[in-house]
């Protein structure tokens, strides 16, 4: 896709995003700690679930050096019901290290937040454009799905390259003056209007006329998902039968 299109998309994505977004308490106030508790919390949790919990998080737990000294016991008492309680570790290993490395304030910078426990990917691109303003990516799969429809794109995003190949597309598209703000569009635009598993709500979608699966009636056929079979493993058993002139055949059952 042209570059020329992508960013008269980003544009528009920013128009509707302004107009349109969904009040969060990590939105409102989107200091770095802040937006990185948002993230880990919502990695494996819905929003509303995940909501009360970081609430009473931050009522405990205020900021980062608070949290690199919180007992382990007290810390798995407050993750309790979220689950997947290797976020919570991850999260305090996190911040023995900033606290330890930065003097207990996130680095502004991509590769440094990637290095620390718990971080990946998507993570550490959300926390360096929301909070730091730095013009990197934050892809998952929502925003897979979105640019996967936009570009007519068939990658399986299933697959291992898939992230890496989405990310150089939507690279391309972040705007260096709110990139946090362009990549929390994307995702909202996939969350509540390029949905999966059904029919997209393209009457809604503020970049329709330059979606090439809107274009060619295949909102439905994209992102593609090829699913691994695994191997399958069959038992038999083999008998070994000795003949007179000494050769050996197998015998499967």
């Amino acid at each position: 896709m042209e570059q020329v299109v992508l960013h008269d998309c980003a544009d528009k994505l920013l128009e509707w995003y302004r107009a349109n977004y969904r009040e969060f308490p990590w939105r409102e106030e989107p200091t770095p700690y802040h937006v990185w508790l948002s993230e880990i919390m919502l990695q494996q949790t819905r929003i509303e679930a995940a909501m009360p919990y970081y609430f009473r998080f931050l009522q405990e737990v205020p900021d980062i050096p608070t949290l690199a000294a919180l007992p382990e016991d007290r810390l798995l008492k407050l993750w309790e019901g979220l689950g997947y309680y290797s976020r919570a570790r991850n999260l305090q290993k996190a911040a023995r290290i900033v606290c330890d490395q930065y003097d207990g304030e996130l680095p502004a910078d991509y590769d440094a937040l990637l290095a620390l426990p718990g971080i990946g990917d998507y993570a550490a691109g959300a926390i360096a454009s929301i909070a730091f303003a730095i013009p990197v990516s934050a892809v998952d799969g929502n925003v897979m799905r979105v640019l996967a429809r936009l570009c007519g794109d068939d990658t399986d995003v299933l697959s291992s390259r898939a992230k890496r190949h989405f990310a150089t597309i939507a690279d391309r598209m972040v705007p260096s003056s709110d990139p946090g703000a362009f990549n929390q569009a994307l995702m909202e635009l996939g969350e509540t209007v390029c949905l999966p598993n059904t029919a997209p709500r393209c009457d809604a979608c503020p970049i329709r006329e330059h979606c090439t699966a809107y274009a060619e009636g295949t909102t439905l056929e994209l992102p593609v998902r090829i699913k691994r079979t695994k191997r399958r493993v069959e038992h038999r058993t083999v008998a070994l039968v000795v003949d007179r002139s000494g050769c050996v055949p197998r015998v499967r059952s």
